[in-house]
């Protein structure tokens, strides 16, 4: 049997489900007005380092293992959270070690806290651009 004929009948029968995945790191791409700008942000929340094009950034950890990407959009339309007007679609939530501690820091890099915070283990903030995110410590 060919290995094309192999592949064939293990995707088939479900085999190639079984022992590996179809894709590999996924990446989630967020739309902004400026792109450099929420990819500093990002970066210094995260201690990652940005790469930063025209009209796209990426922001890895050292390792990059992991991304967050952002592209810009004209027009850019920021979400209205927490009413859904103009829902956020996906927000990011990231661990922090001290809840008071972040929201001083997320603050100082630009972050808004919006009034409406709806659990007591996390923090809603919206970056630069508008985009929820949360602060947990769990």
């Amino acid at each position: 049997m060919s290995d094309a004929a192999i592949r064939t009948w293990i995707v088939r029968n479900g085999v190639y489900r079984a022992r590996m995945a179809i894709a590999r790191f996924p990446g989630i791409v967020i739309d902004c007005p400026d792109p450099a700008a929420i990819a500093a942000f990002y970066a210094e929340l995260l201690g990652w380092k940005a790469d930063v094009r025209d009209d796209w950034a990426d922001v890895r950890p050292a390792d990059r293992m992991q991304c967050l990407s952002f592209q810009q959009v004209d027009p850019y339309t920021p979400p209205r959270w927490p009413g859904q007007d103009v829902p956020q679609q996906m927000h990011i939530d990231v661990v922090v070690d001290d809840l008071d501690a972040g929201e001083a820091a997320v603050l100082a890099l630009g972050a808004t806290k919006p009034e409406h915070q709806p659990g007591k283990s996390f923090r809603v903030f919206l970056d630069p651009a508008g985009h929820p995110f949360c602060l947990c410590i769990d």
